[in-house]
């Protein structure tokens, strides 16, 4: 079997893209479930936006900003996105915090930070996610939510 990721992203707002990610790994019968976090859809743009919906090769990375992580490899006009650490993915120019400038944070449930929606438990999510698939590459699937779509 190989390691698979299937991120189920819902609705998009001003606080972020929301969805879960359904973890399968080779060396473990029943799969990891956590919180998923983007910034909002803006039709793909660099450092504003969250990634297209589709399939991706992730490998593990250590970045000097984030330490251990994922890098997800090909996505078409962007580059550097990671899977790592942080709570919030606002839309800045509506006065939002963000910790991303397009990556996918990670948490162990949904939550807030002060007043805008978050995902908590982030460290642990990303060091669980690493044990989880063994440091391993996989293919993640990001796929939005049946019934829903970007353009309304």
């Amino acid at each position: 079997m190989m390691n698979r990721v299937r991120l189920e992203r819902e609705i998009s707002t001003v606080d972020g893209s929301f969805g879960v990610m359904v973890c399968e790994s080779r060396h473990y019968k029943f799969p990891l479930v956590l919180q998923s976090l983007e910034l909002p859809w803006r039709d793909n743009e660099r450092n504003i936006s969250c990634i297209p919906p589709g399939k991706y090769q992730v490998e593990s990375y250590l970045s000097s900003r984030h330490g251990q992580c994922y890098l997800v490899k090909a996505v078409p006009g962007r580059s550097g996105i990671l899977i790592h650490v942080g709570n919030v993915a606002g839309d800045r120019e509506s006065g939002l915090d963000s910790n991303v400038e397009g990556c996918i944070l990670v948490g162990m449930y949904r939550g807030c930070v002060g007043d805008q929606n978050a995902v908590m438990g982030s460290g642990t999510a990303v060091k669980r996610l690493m044990t989880f698939m063994n440091g391993e590459s996989f293919e993640l699937t990001i796929e939005l939510t049946s019934g829903r779509s970007y353009d309304g």
